[in-house]
């Protein structure tokens, strides 16, 4: 089986209940197909780098997935380019070591973050990035009693 992945951004003026069903319509079209849905990562709502169709944002989800045959994935992107709610779409063929690295990144083995401490009283504080201490060999002091 080949795995893949497609990527694609939804128009952020739709309802919550509107994007779940564009999401919903096309891993239905996935697996009608015969493809094995692997992973559906909901990305959330995002800045895009240009505006598109005078928006400056999109909800991006990426859509992880193996099939034997591919001849359906014309159809897809067919589709994805005929619907108004998707305002870009990437289909990528995952090679080993991409499948392997989504893999490690669900399975938190990649991407892991230090935890995120805001100040105390203060809800308006930006929160901040605690890294782990570091452990410094000291010289020794040796203190003159006398």
């Amino acid at each position: 089986m080949r795995n893949y992945e497609v990527t694609f951004i939804v128009d952020p003026v739709l309802s919550g209940d509107e994007v779940k069903s564009t999401v919903q319509t096309y891993k239905e079209m996935l697996t009608n197909e015969g493809a094995g849905i692997v992973n559906v990562e909901d990305m959330g709502l995002r800045q895009l780098a240009y505006p598109i169709n005078k928006r400056s944002t999109g909800f991006y989800y990426c859509i992880e997935f193996a099939a034997e045959q591919v001849g359906f994935i014309g159809k897809m992107e067919l589709a994805l380019k005929r619907d108004e709610r998707i305002m870009r779409y990437l289909t990528v063929a995952l090679d080993k070591y991409g499948a392997k690295y989504n893999e490690d990144k669900r399975n938190g083995k990649i991407g892991k973050r230090p935890p995120v401490v805001k100040e105390k009283g203060n809800p308006y504080s930006a929160p901040v990035a605690v890294a782990a201490p570091k452990v410094i060999a000291a010289p020794e002091i040796i203190a003159e009693e006398e």
